[in-house]
């Protein structure tokens, strides 16, 4: 890469928005590019723009098609994230279509709904829940798609949503201006131990996309397919004390013994939800050009996943044969293997998703500018499948369970618009007013049945259902203005009507509704920027963020008699006061071509959403009162650092986030929040001795840290547990010639064994052979 390229790349990458920086990039201002920083938001001649507000002066971090080419063996679109500051995404294999959720700086793997993906403006943040199961839709999104991503920190946008506590993740995918095509075939491959399971996980990825444009229509198809074998996720364990002594039972051989997260010895006998899972993608994107200034754009994504979940049983009786199920006797005590539930079973999983995006917008950067735009996403077919009979006989079938959750999703619409008053485009006293009107909807619907045949069969009587619809529609107004000749600021304001209606709690026999309610809230943004020398620039953002319960924190639970119990339908919303504070500085000074910046970040948040206990034995999503945190991220973006071509980034996350006050769980208070380490930090380095080759050795580590509100779950280092990690990646690619190119890379080179209640993969091979057109 040129040196004015990677210049443009750090601008982009550290930090992209208003204020940011390019050193050697052309002067926004039409000034002739005279290589002083400045609080102009960077402009990119080559790309197409983020969506995201980058006028307002706040942290946004982000990363380009080739960065990620270069750096990141990206099997998913999540991994573009994988170095930017405090981002972490628990993927526990490739093709992980369920359980990859985002953790931002004040939130961890467990708060889905604290952050929110997009793809070019269609939502792909699953709003029906919060937590693993309601990860975002990355599979939507290929990794050779990716023209750009970007991620604004804080609600500090009036634009969003409370979702946006966290973070705002903005996919932008290519569009040609040419006739282009691509083909990259990937392999991928590893080894896995951990207790008595012992597998090589591996699988291939296969890439094709073409696009073109004539006169004003452009349009992009593409298609992928990834098979992946992964390892086991789940390990079927007894608690040593739950064994009757006693000689009854099945004598068995093989159960590894170890500590739960909370240091009880148990048992483990077993791995499971070992996923053999084949995905494919498609979309299709057509654009119109009306005029210079006015595009059209429609997009069509459908993705399909089927899943098959294997299990491995570690015990054996005396003969030698594999033990599923029964009553099993280990070191002279009895346990039943199939009751309170299924120490080990099958699962299948087939879904189909599908995607629609249509937009018509302006991007004349006159007075005004304008868009519509209207997305869906349907999940047509979602079906997983477990028996209820014991193994080894429910191999080949028999009764099960069906969950369906066809007919579930969401749609949004926006209508939005951009004034700059005439006169002030840039100089002292320029004005940039955002407003608009956004209505988000979500639909969820969960029908569980009783089928004959679980592999294959309908379901033909009912078990259980939930169901119901979250409404938010929202006003916004937001204004950038340049009060003096160092100074910006921008003032924002969002009103949110939020409503949940239609929802239903089911059982075998009945079906119960819950009433419809309906609140208002209303969430002020600001923002400060101040270039007080060209060196330093020093920003402040504060906003509040309203985050409404979801769907299925709503509505899910269960019927005893004639009432509803073990949910909680008149929750309230999440409310936090996010605050961050930031110092820039251009490392000319110290012989660097590159920015450091420093953050302090603030967020107090009342009533937060998790799971607690209702009673001894049942559990519920309830308010913790109060939760406070504070923190520190530093970030550094360099190029030719010493040597020409060497070029150096990382981050380091300092957070502190106590629970104040809890009424419903009063030991929780004074203890960390689950799922945020006191520590995270990444290191990226990338060599370039020439046009051809890149040499990348990334580095990532996570602090200690909990999964329960009371932090009890001490031992982090097992199933069920969160235990730190240090993880070093490598990668190497090679340009063949104008068209071809090839890489290959270790990801968990140190072959860490770490753990967000499943494990991590273990030591992966990667390679790929690229071809473009």
């Amino acid at each position: 890469m040129k040196k004015h390229s990677r210049a443009v790349a750090i601008a982009m990458a550290f930090p992209l928005g208003a204020p940011a920086w390019a050193q050697g990039a052309p002067d926004p201002s039409g000034g002739g590019g005279s290589g002083v920083r400045t609080l102009n938001t960077v402009t990119v001649s080559d790309g197409r723009p983020t969506s995201l507000p980058t006028q307002i002066p706040t942290t946004i971090e982000g990363a380009t098609h080739e960065q990620i080419a270069e750096t990141v063996n990206a099997t998913d679109s999540e991994d573009a994230l994988k170095y930017l500051p405090s981002l972490v995404v628990r993927k526990r294999y490739i093709g992980d279509f369920n359980h990859a959720v985002l953790a931002t700086r004040a939130s961890g793997t467990g708060n889905s709904a604290r952050s929110m993906v997009y793809a070019d403006g269609i939502m792909l943040s699953n709003p029906l829940g919060n937590g693993a199961t309601f990860a975002p839709r990355w599979g939507m999104v290929s990794p050779e798609e990716i023209e750009r991503v970007d991620v604004l920190y804080g609600p500090f946008s009036a634009a969003y949503p409370g979702n946006s506590a966290g973070a705002v993740v903005d996919y932008v995918t290519r569009m040609p201006t040419k006739l282009e095509a691509h083909v990259k075939l990937s392999g991928f491959a590893s080894n896995f131990g951990l207790y008595n399971s012992h597998s090589s996980p591996a699988g291939q990825q296969l890439d094709l996309s073409l696009g073109s444009r004539s006169g004003d229509w452009s349009w992009w198809l593409s298609a992928s397919r990834t098979h992946s074998k992964g390892q086991a996720l789940v390990f079927g364990n007894r608690l040593v004390s739950a064994g009757t002594v006693g000689s009854a039972g099945t004598p068995v051989t093989g159960a590894v013994l170890g500590l739960n997260p909370s240091n009880q010895p148990w048992w483990l006998v077993g791995g499971s939800t070992i996923y053999d899972t084949t995905q494919e993608q498609a979309k299709l994107k057509v654009a119109y050009d009306f005029s210079p200034t006015v595009r059209a754009t429609y997009t069509l994504g459908a993705w399909n996943n089927t899943t098959h979940g294997s299990v491995d049983t570690y015990l054996r009786d005396a003969f030698g044969r594999p033990v599923y199920s029964g009553r099993v006797n280990i070191g002279g005590r009895s346990y039943n293997l199939d009751a309170p539930s299924a120490a080990l079973a099958p699962t299948e999983t087939a879904l189909t998703h599908y995607m629609h995006g249509l937009s018509v917008k302006s991007h004349a950067g006159g007075v005004f500018d304008w868009e519509v735009a209207a997305s869906l996403f349907d999940h047509a077919r979602d079906t997983s499948r477990t028996p209820t009979t014991p193994l080894p006989g429910a191999f080949n079938g028999g009764p099960g369970r069906t969950t369906d959750m066809g007919g579930s999703g969401w749609h949004t619409f926006k209508a939005a618009g951009t004034w700059r008053p005439i006169g002030s485009a840039e100089g002292v006293g320029a004005h940039v007013v955002d407003f608009g009107f956004q209505q988000d909807t979500a639909r969820l619907r969960t029908q569980v049945g009783n089928t004959l045949d679980w592999i294959a069969g309908p379901a033909v009587t009912p078990f259980s259902a939930f169901n119901g619809n979250t409404r938010l529609q929202s006003l916004y107004v937001q204004d950038t203005w340049r009060f003096a000749k160092d100074w910006k600021t921008t003032l924002g304001l969002r009103h949110e009507r939020w409503e949940a209606y239609g929802g239903q709690l089911g059982n075998a026999t009945k079906l119960l509704d819950f009433a419809p309610r309906r609140n208002s809230y209303d969430s002020p943004k600001a923002a400060l920027a101040w270039q007080a020398t060209p060196d330093w620039l020093f920003r402040a953002s504060t906003g509040r963020a309203v985050r409404m319960p979801t769907v299925s924190e709503l509505y899910q639970g269960s019927i005893d008699g004639n009432r509803i119990v073990n949910t909680n339908p008149n929750l309230r919303p999440e409310r936090s006061w996010t605050t961050e504070l930031s110092a820039e500085h251009d490392l000319k000074g110290w012989g660097l071509d590159g920015v450091l910046r420093t953050t302090l970040f603030f967020e107090n948040t009342r009533d937060a959403l998790y799971s607690q206990a209702l009673t001894n034995l049942v559990s519920t999503v309830q308010n913790v009162d109060a939760i406070r945190t504070r923190g520190l991220e530093m970030a550094l973006n360099a190029v030719d650092v010493g040597v020409k071509g060497l070029d150096l980034s990382g981050s380091l996350t300092l957070t502190r986030s106590k629970i104040a006050a809890n009424g419903g769980f009063p030991s929780s208070v004074g203890h960390e929040q689950p799922r945020v380490p006191k520590v995270r930090a990444t290191l990226l380095a990338t060599y370039r001795p020439d046009a051809r080759w890149s040499y990348t050795v990334g580095a990532r580590y996570s602090g200690r840290q909990y999964g329960t509100l009371d932090n009890s779950d001490g031992n982090g280092a097992t199933y069920m547990g969160f235990s730190k990690f240090f993880v070093v990646d490598a990668r190497i690619r090679y340009r063949i010639d104008r068209q071809w190119s090839a890489a290959v890379g270790i990801d968990n080179l140190n072959n860490n064994k770490y753990w967000a209640f499943h494990p991590y993969p273990q030591r992966t091979y990667v390679a790929e052979l690229k071809f473009d057109l």
